[in-house]
Parts: structure tokens; sequence; C-alpha cells
């Protein structure tokens, strides 16, 4: 290698290690990053072994390689001194520590959560302040995913960049539990933690993992957390298996967030108690509506039905009712099934399984409202005009029998008239299903006329066979009868929402803040350039100007890339105790009160609403109570719906991983999903997405365009953008990172546009 080749690659490396994302690599991951071949990778190691020369590299124990910050230098034989400070005295080591002390930075002291990343840096959640913490990865001290830490906040902002702090202080250890893979070394091993954003991974001494093998799932009890270089210590508490048991993999993502995977015992055997019918004592005071035409419209796979519709027309009023299980009946407040509910604040869907709130008994059985069973629910009436407004509505107590069990499908087929056979079986229900989609045009109408927001993503369907491996991977697109519900539901809630609101009882409601001024400027700025026309009228924008930009991009290229932009620039929608609106939906009320089985917020105001109807809020100082309790009810479940669409994530990007392995060299055609300046993100219309490494696009040397979201070649001035069409061959996929590499074949969008 000449010398010229050797500078320039010199500073090639210098460059990666440089960049804010890279974190410390082996030799071999930093070959496979870089896709080299076996000469370059003896050429890399020569490279690397320069820079430690020169002090402009470190190298630890274990063989990973990272930049030397400040501007002391090692000696080639200085490189192990982080961990083996011993061999090189203390008195070195002191000069050391003081020379590279920082002084504590001026600013403004505040305390919250650590939120860790991969590559070393993170953030800090501050409750009350919308926008979290930057702490750069020379600042987190020796903070760890989920700490509580104190910080100090920067009074140096830069003008559009986030704010940023210094860790002080760890407060509070958060992850006492890591659940990770086992690695297993000749005399000690180490835990490889699943969630990335705990980068550290845990010695084990080979004492405290006695029978655990190479490759295991396992939970391990952190010791130590040490402190500087030192990785933290730690034990092995359980082994979940191996990770080609079925099931091991999804188990591990369960128990990584800390989801209550079985119930306490004493949970159980009161569930037992529950009765498995509807008793008479229990009917006394309902309004009976077992002479409604009922029926629930589920998935196919679904066992716990909890709403249930009816539908008559008195002249231009459509008389609509939601019927909900009345899950309150059979889980009284501060029992042992109320408290695991509120702990688990919510039902997790999984790729292979779903962890229910409550026990099936009670899910599946005397809550769910299965076809030809008196049920017990809580019903909202709604009689509602040809525009789309309810003129008057009832909440009640009743008593309920579905006639039908539907699924999402037959009504569909029914309504677009491409199944007989379901049209012969369900005939005398047929009239209801098309005044169903009448009613269901003119809500949703009257929604987008105020400028409900309506983001149509198709949600990821995964396949498994009996073995728990994925098969298959494909869009579940929203159909009519989906549709339907939606509509019906956001109805219900609305109208009790604006009830109890009106009447100012303690309640619990689903609000969704206005966005943030700045992330707006950032996402119109980026809209502009990537050629949407824009107008917003005042400071804030509303969500009919949101609506309206969704809608101007309709049938695009590069609609859904852009729909998700918009969405990540919102604010989360959360449970609260003060009724301050939806943006997403542009509405003054709102609350959830139509999935009590699988909600703790749903089971909670169907309390409030069942003692305002008997009169015991004020009679028996109810709420006073309820005034007391809400806010942490507002908070934990907030909290548990957060980890649960976390959860659901990882879960479905480890199946499309493992799908995508099965595929490794075949080609896919898909749409550039995202440009950063580390490569093109790439989604499938299976709705799999995966990385085309920078480095692998070998033709040109690219640049990364921040403002317009476009890769630049700097000498073909090839442009890759959002929604450019592209075909892609699978490179890698990797289970354990949850992570699925591709190569690019192809530029299909310029192809065709030069055909």
């Amino acid at each position: 290698m000449s010398k010229k080749d050797m500078d320039r690659r010199k500073k090639f490396i210098l460059e990666l290690m440089g960049d804010p994302i890279y974190q410390p690599m082996r030799l071999r991951e930093i070959s496979s990053l870089l896709r080299l071949s076996k000469e370059e990778k003896r050429e890399l190691y020569d490279v690397l072994d320069e820079l430690c020369e020169e002090g402009k590299v470190s190298v630890d124990r274990k063989g990973r390689y990272e930049k030397v910050k400040g501007k002391w230098k090692k000696k080639k034989d200085d490189r192990y001194y982080d961990d083996r400070r011993e061999e090189y005295g203390s008195e070195y080591g002191r000069k050391k520590k003081d020379k590279n002390k920082k002084e504590q930075p001026e600013g403004i002291q505040a305390e919250g959560t650590f939120i860790g990343h991969p590559k070393g840096f993170g953030f800090v959640e501050i409750e009350g302040q919308d926008e979290d913490i930057f702490i750069p990865e020379s600042d987190t001290g020796t903070a760890m995913h989920q700490d509580k830490v104190r910080i100090i906040i920067r009074d140096d902002k830069k003008e559009g960049k986030r704010q940023e702090g210094v860790v002080v202080k760890v407060l509070e250890r958060g992850m006492p539990e890591i659940v990770g893979t086992y690695q297993l070394n000749r005399d000690f091993g180490f835990v490889i933690s699943d969630n990335p954003k705990f980068s550290k991974d845990i010695f084990i001494p080979r004492k405290e993992a006695a029978g655990i093998k190479n490759g295991d799932k396992v939970i391990a009890v952190i010791t130590d957390y040490g402190s500087g270089n030192k990785n933290p210590e730690g034990k092995i508490k359980e082994n979940l298996g191996n990770i080609r048991t079925p099931g091991t993999d999804i188990l591990a993502i369960v128990k990584s967030f800390g989801i209550p995977s079985e119930f306490p015992e004493k949970v159980m055997k009161q569930a037992q108690r529950v009765p498995d019918h509807v008793l008479d004592a229990d009917r006394d005071g309902r309004l009976d509506l077992r002479h409604l035409q009922t029926v629930t419209i589920d998935g196919e796979d679904a066992k716990d039905l909890d709403d249930a519709i009816s539908l008559t027309k008195e002249g231009d009023i459509y008389h609509l009712g939601v019927h909900i299980a009345d899950v309150s009946n059979y889980v009284q407040y501060n029992s042992a099934l109320d408290r695991e509910a509120l702990k688990r604040g919510t039902s997790v869907y999984l790729a292979d399984r779903v962890v229910p709130m409550l026990p099936e008994r009670l899910s599946n059985g005397i809550c769910s409202l299965n076809q030809g069973e008196d049920r017990l629910a809580l019903s909202c009436l709604m009689d509602i005009n040809e525009k789309g407004k309810v003129v008057s509505h009832q909440i009640a107590e009743t008593v309920i029998n579905v006639n039908e069990r539907m699924c999402y499908t037959d009504v569909k087929n029914i309504l677009e008239d491409t199944d007989e056979e379901a049209k012969k079986r369900y005939e005398a229900l047929i009239p209801m299903f098309f005044m169903m989609k009448e009613l269901s045009g003119i809500l949703r109408n009257s929604r987008h006329h105020r400028g409900s927001i309506d983001f149509d993503f198709p949600e990821s369907k995964i396949i498994l066979n009996a073995a728990g491996k994925a098969i298959d991977v494909k869009p579940y697109e929203a159909n009519v009868a989906t549709k339907i519900i939606e509509d019906f539901m956001l109805m219900a809630n609305e109208t009790v929402a604006q009830e109890y609101c009106t009447e100012e009882i303690p309640f619990v409601y689903r609000t969704h803040d206005n966005p943030d001024p700045e992330k707006v400027e950032s996402l119109l700025t980026l809209l502009h350039n990537q050629g949407v026309k824009i107008q917003k009228a005042k400071e804030e924008i509303t969500p009919k100007e949101i609506q309206q930009i969704i809608e101007s991009i309709e049938g695009l290229p590069n609609e859904a890339m852009i729909s998700r932009l918009v969405l990540r620039s919102m604010k989360q929608a959360k449970y609260t105790t003060e009724c301050s609106g939806h943006f997403g939906l542009a509405a003054k009320y709102y609350c959830h009160f139509t999935s009590p089985i699988r909600r703790y917020p749903d089971l909670q105001i169907h309390r409030i609403i069942k003692d305002n109807l008997r009169g015991r809020l004020m009679r028996e100082g109810r709420t006073e109570h309820y005034a007391e309790i809400l806010d942490e009810v507002a908070r934990q479940s907030s909290v548990c719906e957060r980890r649960a669409d976390e959860a659901e994530r990882e879960s479905d990007k480890l199946k499309k991983a493992e799908y995508m392995s099965y595929h490794l060299g075949e080609e896919f055609e898909g749409i550039i999903s995202g440009v950063t300046g580390w490569g093109l993100y790439v989604e499938l219309p299976n709705t799999v997405e995966g990385l085309v490494h920078v480095n692998t696009l070998r033709d040109d040397y690219y640049i990364f365009d921040q403002e317009t979201y476009e890769l630049r070649g700097e000498m073909t001035k090839k442009v890759y953008k959002l929604g450019d069409k592209v075909c892609v061959r699978v490179a890698d996929a990797d289970k354990m990172l949850k992570t699925v590499d591709f190569e690019l074949v192809a530029d299909i969008w310029n192809d065709e546009e030069e055909n």
C-alpha cells in the first residue's frame, strides 16, 4: 500500500470513528460494516495498527477500536492502558485522570430518566418538558438506560439544535436486571443485552453461570454497575432457554420490557371465583336490550370480544348502539385482579402470543360478548342525524345478547358483493350492514370536514409456522368493515368524553397536544424541499392544514414516507385527567371507553360512569376518591401503553429479520423510505424495511443533504431521495440485532424516467 493510500485510508477511518453514531467495534465488525474483501481486511489491520501507534486510535481488552479523544496520545505499548491501569502505576493513572477531568459546565440543574442509545450517547426525559435533553457520549458518566439522573442543562444552546446536557449524578438505577444472550469465554462470560439502548455487556464470573450454555437467553441481575471503562458485573437469575427453542425469542422480548407474563396465584384464584354466566341479581336495574339485532365484528382470531353494535333508522335519524362489555362488574376496585390489571395497563399483542391484561377466564369468558350468550354491558345509545351529529344520547347499564359473531372479512365481502355463501348465511343481517356502511361514511365525512387527520399506514401481518418461524410477512390493510367499527368506536368515545367533561366529573381522557412549533417549522422546510406546497395561516398549525398536506401528496411515490415524517413531527397521545382535546382527531372531547378487556383506562372510566348513573359520586364521596387516584391511573396507563408499543415493534422487527434471513441473495423492488448520512432505508411492499449502507454505493462518494433528505453523488451528481423506486438484494438479516441489510441492484425510478 502506498503512503498516499495509507494516509487516505487513515483519514477515512478517523472520520468514521469521529461520527457521533459510531461505537467501538472489533476489526471484523469494521470490516463487515465496510464490506471489505480478505485482502482489504488485512490492509485495514495495517491502517488501524498505524493509527494506534500514532496515538490517534485506541483498542480495548476486547479488541474494540475507537478514536482517542483530546490531545493526549498513547504510545504503541500503552494501548491497553484503559483496561489495565494497575500495570502502569497508580500515579500515572491519577495524572491522566486529573488531566482529563472536566470542569462542571454552567447551566440549570434538572432530574429525569436517561434513555440510552446503541452508539453510546443518550437523552434525558424530564417530566413536564416536551423535548428531551441530548447527552453526548463523553458526558453520560456512568448513566445507563432507564436510570434516574441529575443533569446540568447547558446554557449555550445552538440555534436549530437540541438542548444538550451533562450527567452529574446517577440517582437511581433503572435496570437492575438485563435480558440478553450469554456469550461464553474460557473462564468467564458476558451477557449481551437484547435491548440495544443498554450498550454495555455484563461481565459474568464463571461461578455465577453454572449450567448456562453459550447462546442461551438469560436474565442477569447486575451486582456492580462498573465505572469508566469497567464493564458492569452480574449473575444469572434465570435461563429462558436456547434461542432455537420455539417462543424463546419472543419470551425474551416480554422479559426485557418487564411485561408481567404470568398471573400471580392470588389473581388466578380470584378469577376462578368469577361466575361463568350472568347472575339474576346482576340483571336488576339494567336496561334489557336483548331484543335488538346485535353483532360483533372482529378479526378471525379474536377471542376477547368487548364491543358489539346495533343499528336502526327512523326517518332521518340513525339509532346507533355501541355496547361495551361491563368488565367492572367482575373486576372490583383494589382487588387482586384490579391491581394486576393496573400493573399491566394494557394487553400486549406480539407476533406469536397475546399477553393479556386480564386472565383468560374473564377476557375470553364472562367478559367477552360471545354469540348467543346473555352479557352485561355499558351501552352508549346515540341518535345521529344525516349530517353525522349526535342529537341525543343515553349511557346505560344494559343486558345484551349478540345474534352473530362476524369477522371483518365476511362483512367486507358482503358489502363488496364478492361472497355468495356469506350473503346467504347472513341474509337477515345484510340490510343492517349496508346501513352501517352508510352511517360510517357520514361520520367519516363529518370528521374530515372538521380537520381530522387520517394516517392510513398498512400494519404488518406476520405468519408463523408451528415452530414459531416467520414464513410470510404482508401488509394488513384497512377495509370497509374495519372502518365501520373504527368510526362507531370513535363516535362513542367522543360522546362519552363530552358528557363527562361538560359535567366536570373527575375522568380519564385521551389527549393529543398540538405539535411543537419548532418541529412543525422543520417539517414545513423539509416538505417545501420535497416540492410539497404548504400554506399555514397562523403561528400554530391546525389539524385541517395537516390534513391538506396529507391529501396533497396522495398518489405520489413518496406519499407514505412524507406521511410518516408528518406523523413523527407530532406529539404522542397520552392519558390525562384534563380534557384538553385531541389534535389528530380535531376533537374537543375524547376518551377511551370501548375496550375495557384490554385497556385499563376504559375499565376505570366504566367505574366512574356506573357510580354516576347510580348516584354514588356525590352521595358516597366518590368524587374525592377519583380526584385522588386518577392522575396516577393516567400516568401508569400511559407508561404501560408506551412499553407495549415498543415491545410490539421489537417483536415485529425480530420476526421480519428472521423472515428475510431465509431470502438472502434474493432481489425485491422497494421504495426509499428514509435517507440518512449512513445510507438509504428501503421499504418493501410487504412492510419489511432494510438499510442500504452508504459504503455499498461504490459507484461514487455520496454526500447527505439534510435539508432535502437526499444522498447526492459527488462526481456523478446521482441523487437518491424519498419515494424513489429501487431494486435491492438481501445482503444480511440479523435476528439478534433485528436488522435487515440490502444492497442496491438498480434505481428503478430513474430508469423508468429515462425510458
